[in-house]
């Protein structure tokens, strides 16, 4: 007699709806740990790369009124000739490698307070990136030799690039925490991407709740 198949059908949606409907926040560690899988496969598959660094200096020959305020506008000249085909299409003889490669391997860096200019270079073979460092460097004085009359500046060699003994790129480690954390905010911005419920969803787990009225049936029947 208490069983009614008007009351049992509803608690049956309910029930179903609450096993199918997956909780929201599992895409955020769901994102978190593909982002750290992936970042620690990156990180080993990819090579280790060194990077070596060489440095020159600005200095006045003597020869004109060029002084020390003149070497360090010169020095931030000279840094940013040093990409150039002039410098680089030198470089390649010594280096051993294309001007392509130079292009995309070395980085050049200035000092605002120095007169100073420092060449890095990065590869996966650290001899490699020796050379290409120095050749840089040493095509960089000559390119400063040939109008020194001139500017009454010149460069000289600092420092030579030193074979690395530690890769300078990023450790699986630290790769695999990094793609935790984008993998983490990923799945924060499509969880706030998510479409909502829809209402009528709502309106269903309501409607299917007993009202007062039939509990009191529910009594009358049973009296």
């Amino acid at each position: 007699m208490t069983d009614n198949p008007d009351q049992r059908a509803p608690l049956s949606d309910r029930t179903g709806t609450s096993v199918k409907r997956r909780p929201s926040w599992w895409l955020l560690p769901a994102g978190a740990l593909l982002g750290a899988v992936a970042g620690g496969a990156y990180g080993q598959l990819r090579p280790p790369q060194y990077t070596a660094t060489s440095s020159v200096v600005a200095v006045a020959t003597g020869e004109t009124e060029a002084d020390c305020t003149d070497a360090l506008g010169f020095a931030q000249a000279y840094g940013r000739v040093a990409p150039q085909l002039a410098v680089l299409g030198d470089a390649q003889m010594w280096a051993g490698v294309p001007v392509a490669t130079l292009r995309e391997s070395v980085q050049v860096a200035t000092s605002p307070d120095a007169p100073m200019v420092a060449v890095s270079a990065t590869s996966s073979k650290p001899a490699q990136a020796v050379d290409m460092a120095n050749a840089v460097s040493r095509a960089l004085v000559t390119q400063a030799d040939h109008t020194k009359a001139d500017t009454g500046i010149k460069l000289e060699r600092l420092a030579r690039a030193l074979k690395p003994t530690e890769p300078s790129s990023a450790s699986p480690a630290l790769t695999s925490l990094v793609g935790a954390s984008a993998g983490g905010l990923l799945g924060g911005l499509a969880l706030l991407a998510r479409p909502r419920r829809p209402a009528e969803d709502d309106d269903r787990c309501v409607a299917s709740v007993p009202g007062p009225a039939n509990a009191a049936e529910a009594r009358g029947t049973l009296g």
